[in-house]
């Protein structure tokens, strides 16, 4: 275990070793911290996963630092996390301080000033949000809020919402995920047997209707009325 002591000198095979625990090691770090971290970084996240990411950095380009010690130092900062986590769960004063309240940027139509400035935005970054929530106009929004996570969630004045099945009064039909029965030229064995469907089936289907083979096909999806949807290589 030389590799984790800085050394004036590391071989090819102690530099290949100090970067697979590294990588293995932020892997379980990762798995600790959980998926809201690495997606959705608030102060907390955000602060935990620059300072580890140095912390790491640092062994693995300088052979004169041990490993060892990083890891140590990563190990406390990511049981301070969890205890921060615990203490903003249980205490709502520590969860004020650290995660700001939402703010509105947009209501009835109106942009407000005062709340992109204190979300520290400008019209830009609005007007891009909103294009992301497919929304074209500013006065079709009946509120948006800048989340304290950065992204900005948008309502729409309910006159300018989609209709649905609900709002027509209509009963929607259940929902269906269709089955990924081939993929990447491989037919997958159990989402067909699941369909109640056979290999013959799917062969035959691919001839008559698409004139073409199984290793031919990209992706073959299957719904529950028996409608085959095929993607072929292009």
């Amino acid at each position: 275990m030389y590799f984790f002591q800085g050394q004036e000198t590391l071989t090819a095979i102690d530099w290949i070793l100090r970067a697979v625990v590294a990588f293995f090691f932020l892997i379980v770090v990762a798995k600790v911290i959980g998926q809201r971290a690495i997606s959705q970084l608030r102060l907390l996240d955000f602060v935990i996963v620059l300072v580890i990411g140095n912390i790491i950095a640092h062994p693995l380009s300088d052979e004169e630092l041990g490993l060892k010690g990083s890891v140590i130092t990563t190990i406390v900062l990511v049981t301070l996390y969890l205890a921060g986590i615990f203490i903003i769960l249980k205490c709502p004063w520590f969860r004020r301080l650290l995660t700001p309240p939402p703010i509105t940027i947009v209501q009835d139509g109106d942009i407000l000033y005062k709340g992109l400035k204190k979300a520290r935005i400008s019209i830009d970054v609005l007007l891009e949000e909103l294009r992301e929530a497919k929304v074209e106009d500013v006065k079709k929004v009946a509120l948006a809020i800048w989340e304290a996570d950065g992204k900005i969630s948008v309502f729409l004045d309910p006159k300018y919402e989609p209709l649905t099945p609900a709002s027509l009064q209509k009963k929607p039909e259940p929902f269906d995920l269709p089955r990924t029965i081939i993929k990447e030229g491989k037919i997958n064995s159990k989402e067909l047997k699941q369909a109640y469907k056979d290999e013959g089936w799917v062969v035959s289907k691919l001839e008559n209707l698409y004139q073409t083979e199984v290793k031919n096909v990209l992706l073959a999806t299957l719904d529950s009325k028996n409608n085959l949807k095929v993607f072929l290589y292009k």
